[in-house]
């Protein structure tokens, strides 16, 4: 697989998530950048999108009280 991560990571290697196409599936990969050989997480491609659109409409923020 190819692994990807954003261009925003910064190359001091920080707390980045990284993401794959898994190949003959629907599906993308999610690692930690800091651990290429430990768990992966898979998403449909839908689930993905889900998650991305809700992050970037604010649904997982994180509110002090």
């Amino acid at each position: 697989m190819k692994w990807r991560k954003s261009s925003y990571s910064g190359a001091n290697g920080g707390a980045c998530v990284e993401l794959a196409r898994v190949p003959g599936t629907r599906q993308v990969a999610v690692r930690d950048s800091k651990q290429p050989d430990g768990p992966q997480h898979r998403l449909s491609l839908t689930a993905m999108t889900g998650l991305i659109t809700a992050i970037k409409n604010g649904d997982h923020d994180l509110r002090r009280s």
